[in-house]
């Protein structure tokens, strides 16, 4: 062995138990007691975590005129510095551009820059023959999920394109992930309130109600239904789509959840600031009323919603504060990557929320095993990759946009206290972080080609 983690708490999915984590290759070879080797970190007092997996960024995302803050350098430093050792970023096709070209151009972006192991999800904006045979040889690249919009132009498609995604997706093995939000409705509503003279960004959630995201997951869900498709829903924010998940489920569908930390943790209250500083929360879905919050904490108790993924699509105050005068103008999105550990620590598992294995789980494994990448991810056992974070239970943080390693000017959760931070945080053997410094090299992240779908999730 070349290295040994000693003296922590191994934590799993599974099990809780002191252990030493034996590493050589950039592998773990070795879990239990009195191993030895060369080098030696402690971690006496601390938890080791698998390392964890952010299934759902957008690193230097095009809108329009404008780029998201984050880099694929920058975005994956403040991953690391965080905890995640994995993140699952997009490829989509613009204008003429073969869906092909599309992945060759994200990689030629990502690769050398990225510090953290990282795949691509698909983006299925067409539906002609052509990308559908693409999607289907993608799939055997190791590209196996695929993204779904209702809503957005030039990202959305209509119900017999989604029925034709769907169809391909499950014969060549690909996971179809959606946005569902009612398209019509939101234009419908964002129209009535500008004409109503209501311009500011408190009306950015009147503009994208429940009844947007439910509509539009219940009807995909009778889509997938039809064409016999899993399916599985980013950034669940609502108890009407959760009621619409559970319904599909109890007719026999396999459907998949996820749920982001602004939307357990904050509330359509924000939008209640003073306009510069809502503009701040203009994300979609929307932040909800805080009475959804219980809910959304239960089912992901209860494994109703399966993974926390953050969403992290990070902009400027300059770029938002270009929409103050028409909040359908601010650009939407929060950054979360870095914080997504400690906040589900802090007010997941601190406060009884969520039981340490079950943080685990939504964090690491149920992601690794959804998107392809288990076992060599999302575990600490013999064989996997050597992702670990060596986390303090005690190390208390006031979070600050100030500290952070996001590239952008403001934070969420700025001033907020959290309990449990990451102390080591290794990347196949790595140490890449040691208390909050990056001290890894640019571009010693890997692509990582992913296993099809159906995998065993149990």
């Amino acid at each position: 062995m070349d290295l040994v983690i000693k003296e922590g708490v191994v934590v799993t999915a599974s099990e809780a138990v002191e252990a030493d984590v034996g590493i050589e290759g950039g592998k773990i070879v070795a879990v239990g007691k009195g191993l030895d080797a060369p080098v030696k970190l402690k971690a006496q007092g601390c938890y080791i975590f698998p390392g964890f997996i952010d299934v759902h960024v957008h690193l230097q995302m095009p809108v329009g005129d404008i780029v998201s803050a984050d880099d694929f350098f920058t975005g994956t430093v403040a991953a690391a510095c965080g905890g995640t050792t994995t993140v699952l970023d997009f490829a989509e096709a613009h204008g003429s551009q073969s869906l092909s070209q599309a992945v060759e151009e994200r990689r030629r972006q990502a690769d050398g820059q990225v510090v953290v192991d990282y795949s691509l999800h698909l983006t299925g904006n067409r539906a002609d023959g052509q990308f559908l045979q693409e999607v289907a040889e993608l799939a055997e690249q190791g590209y196996t999920s695929l993204k779904i919009y209702t809503t957005y132009p030039g990202l959305m498609v209509d119900d017999g394109q989604i029925l034709k995604l769907l169809e391909t997706c499950r014969e060549a093995g690909v996971l179809p992930i959606v946005h569902a939000e009612n398209h019509h409705m939101i234009e419908h509503m964002k129209e009535r309130l500008l004409r109503e003279g209501k311009t500011s960004p408190r009306y950015h959630p009147i503009s994208r109600p429940c009844l947007a995201e439910a509509e539009a997951a219940q009807r995909v869900l009778a889509l997938s239904a039809l064409t016999r498709t899993p399916v599985y829903f980013v950034h669940l924010s609502c108890t009407e789509t959760l009621e619409a998940v559970r319904l599909a489920r109890s007719r026999g569908q396999e459907v998949y959840a996820e749920v982001t930390p602004h939307h357990l943790l904050l509330s359509d209250e924000e939008y209640l600031r003073p306009d510069p500083e809502a503009a701040m929360f203009v994300l979609s879905p929307p932040l909800r009323d805080k009475s959804h919050h219980s809910q959304l904490w239960g089912a992901l108790a209860r494994g109703e919603i399966q993974t926390v993924a953050t969403d992290h699509c990070p902009w400027t105050r300059a770029q938002r504060e270009r929409g103050l005068g028409n909040f359908t103008l601010i650009p939407n999105g929060a950054p979360g990557v870095e914080t997504r550990i400690p906040l589900l620590f802090t007010f997941g598992v601190r406060e009884g929320r969520l039981s340490l294995n079950r943080f685990v789980e939504v964090c690491s494994t149920m992601p690794a095993k959804l998107f392809g990448l288990y076992p060599r991810k999302g575990t600490i056992a013999p064989g996997a990759d050597a992702d670990l974070v060596v986390f303090d239970p005690e190390e208390e943080v006031t979070l600050s946009w100030r500290t952070l390693h996001h590239q952008v000017d403001h934070c969420p959760y700025e001033g907020w206290k959290v309990k449990g931070y990451p102390r080591l945080v290794l990347s196949r053997g790595e140490v890449i972080v040691e208390k909050g410094e990056f001290l890894g090299q640019k571009g010693r992240g890997l692509f990582l080609p992913r296993q099809k779908f159906p995998i065993r999730v149990a």
